[in-house]
């Protein structure tokens, strides 16, 4: 009698189900089709170092899990249709699972929806998908930011402590935030956390919040609103998030340091710490023009990996940008094999000149 091939197939698969033997090789994930599994990640944009090194996490663990992904961005983290249009392709390729780090939730609503309706996995990561429709985000692979960008106001207020102490209602003293956005999550919790924790240091310092105003950016005034305040924490954000916007807004901050006794800035991303840079010679003219000044940026990049470096910032936050992107594909791989999944913290660190060549803190400290 004569077997066929597709029978013997079929006898040998079963006979390996009823031995226990696993059909693929362990660490390669199937996707539903029985093809390699595939998982688009979108991020925000590709314009800073950061989201490379996203990328390079993301793509080690697509290579450790055996997995297919597509890692992209818009050119601008103002683009926010593009996007909406990377996501609405990627849907349209039948992924097994979305890893996403959405611009603006409402913009993504409608495909966020579909995902839900076909039972695809979506991971969030950095920003996340903040209100995001219920089942839809299984878990984020992300920095706490409030509490990263907390880090940066236990760093600057103890520099400029005796100038707080001095403050007066007729000669009050600013802090100042720099966020390219009010949209982004990440963004905008780093400037409540800077805010909040600023706001509590400074109670614990003597102060009360009849002495306190927040002001500026609508979306961040959230807090003290002393009507004759001593301090001043002023929340600046841009007219776009894009670069020639940015610089504008870095600009104007430091033409009023002198007449608003601005103490320290603290800038929210990479995108705001350049444009400092880019407003003061890469940094020089904080040393030679405001002498003073206590700048914190945040993540790292050449540009700012020298400005700390030469104490020309007091220091920077750093993400681990590659256990972000990592986390992430790791997360959406494990809820497309249907495992429970939960949200990842993927940790901050203060580097400054002193200690960022540590050998645990440099690796994060992407060029």
């Amino acid at each position: 009698m004569k077997v066929s091939k597709g029978l013997i197939v079929s006898l040998t698969i079963i006979m390996m189900v009823i031995a226990g033997t696993p059909l693929f090789a362990s660490g390669q994930a199937e996707g539903d089709g029985g093809g390699t599994m595939y998982i688009p990640v979108i991020s925000k944009g590709l314009q800073h170092q950061f989201w490379q090194t996203v990328k390079a996490g993301s793509e080690d663990a697509a290579a450790q899990y055996g997995v297919e992904i597509t890692f992209e961005g818009p050119a601008s983290e103002a683009d926010i249709q593009d996007q909406v249009q990377m996501l609405q392709n990627a849907m349209a390729k039948g992924p097994d699972a979305i890893a996403l780090a959405a611009l603006d939730t409402q913009s993504v609503m409608d495909q966020l929806n579909e995902a839900v309706r076909r039972d695809i996995p979506i991971i969030g990561f950095d920003s996340g998908v903040p209100n995001a429709p219920e089942g839809s985000i299984y878990a984020t692979a992300a920095t706490d930011n409030a509490a990263a960008a907390g880090l940066a106001a236990d760093q600057m207020l103890p520099e400029v402590a005796d100038q707080v102490a001095a403050a007066t209602p007729s000669n009050p003293v600013t802090f100042v935030v720099l966020s390219q956005d009010a949209t982004s999550a990440s963004v905008t919790y780093r400037g409540f956390g800077f805010r909040d924790r600023m706001v509590e240091l400074l109670m614990d310092n003597g102060l009360s919040e009849s002495d306190i105003l927040v002001t500026g950016n609508p979306a961040y005034v959230d807090g003290p609103q002393a009507s004759n305040p001593s301090v001043i924490i002023d929340m600046v954000v841009p007219a776009s998030p894009r670069t020639q916007d940015v610089v504008a807004s870095a600009n104007a901050v430091l033409n009023r340091v002198e007449d608003d006794n601005i103490l320290g800035i603290f800038c929210s991303n990479e995108g705001t710490a350049v444009a400092i840079l880019a407003a003061t010679n890469d940094g020089a003219q904080l040393a030679s023009d405001y002498a003073g000044l206590q700048v914190i940026g945040f993540d790292a990049g050449e540009a700012q990996k020298n400005a700390v470096r030469q104490g020309y910032f007091l220091g920077s936050i750093s993400q681990n940008p590659y256990q972000i992107g990592y986390l992430a594909v790791e997360l959406a791989v494990k809820a497309a094999n249907g495992e429970s999944v939960s949200d990842a913290d993927t940790g901050a660190v203060f580097y400054n000149a002193d200690n960022m060549d540590d050998p645990d803190i440099a690796q994060l400290l992407y060029d």
